[in-house]
C-alpha cells in the first residue's frame, strides 16, 4: 500500500476521474491529469506508469461503450508511424525527465499552430500534415509522458469527425497504443507493487467518470466541443513546460 497522505490520495482519485470523463466525453481533459499525477505521485519520471493501468482501464470503458461510433479506417496510415515513434520514445526513456517534457510540449505546440493556420485558411487540404507527422509525435509523447493526446485530438479534428466517431476512434487508437507501452515500461522497471495497488484502488472513480464523460458529452455541441478540445489542448501544453 502506498504511503500517501491524504491530499495525494484525493488528487489520485481526481486524476483518475478526470481520465475517465476525458475517455467518454470530453477528449484533452485527460492530458491536464500528467502534472496531477506527478504531483501525487512525487517522481516525475515513474508517475507515467503509475498512470498507464488507470489509462488502460479507462480504454476498456470506453471501446466497450463507444464500439458502434469508431472510425478505425482513419487509424490504419497512422499505426506504422506511431509504433516508430513509440520506438524513438523508449530509447528517450533514458534521458532525464526534465528534457522530455518540454519536448513533447514543443511538438505539440507546433502542432496546434498547424491545425490553426489550417483552420483560417481557404485551402485547407493544401496545408494538412502527412499522417507521419502526426503518428511519430503521438508514439514519442505518449512513451515519454502519456501525453499523446493533444496530438490525437489535432489529428482527428483535422478529419472533421462528428464528436461521437472522434472520441470513439480516439478511444480505439489508445487502448492498443496504451496496452503496447506495458512491456517497454516494465523493461525500464517503472512498475511496482505500490503504483499496481494505487491503480487497483483508483478503479472506481475511472468508472464513475467514464459515466459522468458519457452524459457531459450529450449537451455539447458540435462547434463547442472543438472548441474545448482546442482550449484543453493549449492549456495542457503550457502545463508540460513546467
Amino acid at each position: 500500500m502506498p504511503h500517501f497522505e491524504p491530499w495525494q490520495w484525493l488528487l489520485g482519485a481526481f486524476c483518475a476521474f478526470n481520465v475517465g470523463v476525458a475517455k467518454t466525453g470530453v477528449p484533452g481533459l485527460g492530458i491536464l491529469v500528467v502534472p496531477m499525477i506527478v504531483l501525487t505521485v512525487g517522481n516525475a519520471k515513474t508517475s507515467a506508469a503509475w498512470l498507464l493501468p488507470i489509462l488502460c482501464t479507462a480504454d476498456i470503458f470506453a471501446v466497450v461503450y463507444w464500439r458502434r461510433h469508431a472510425a478505425a479506417g482513419r487509424l490504419f496510415s497512422l499505426a506504422p508511424w506511431a509504433l516508430a515513434g513509440m520506438a524513438a520514445g523508449a530509447l528517450a526513456l533514458t534521458l532525464d525527465e526534465r528534457y522530455l517534457r518540454p519536448m513533447v510540449g514543443g511538438i505539440i505546440f507546433l502542432m496546434l499552430v498547424a491545425y490553426l493556420i489550417r483552420k483560417r485558411s481557404r485551402n485547407p487540404a493544401a496545408i494538412t500534415p502527412h499522417p507521419a507527422l502526426y503518428g511519430v509525435s503521438a508514439g514519442f509523447a505518449t512513451t515519454v509522458a502519456n501525453a499523446a493526446g493533444p496530438v490525437m485530438n489535432l489529428y482527428l479534428l483535422s478529419k472533421r469527425l462528428p464528436k461521437e466517431e472522434f472520441i470513439a476512434t480516439g478511444a480505439w487508437f489508445f487502448f492498443f497504443i496504451n496496452l503496447t507501452k506495458v512491456p517497454i515500461y516494465a523493461w525500464h522497471g517503472m512498475f511496482s507493487r505500490e503504483s499496481l495497488v494505487f491503480d487497483l484502488l483508483m478503479v472506481p472513480a475511472v468508472f464513475a467518470g467514464a459515466l459522468s464523460g458519457r452524459k457531459i458529452v450529450d449537451h455539447i455541441s458540435p462547434q463547442l466541443f472543438e472548441n474545448l478540445v482546442i482550449i484543453l489542448t493549449a492549456v495542457s501544453t503550457l502545463l508540460l513546460f513546467r
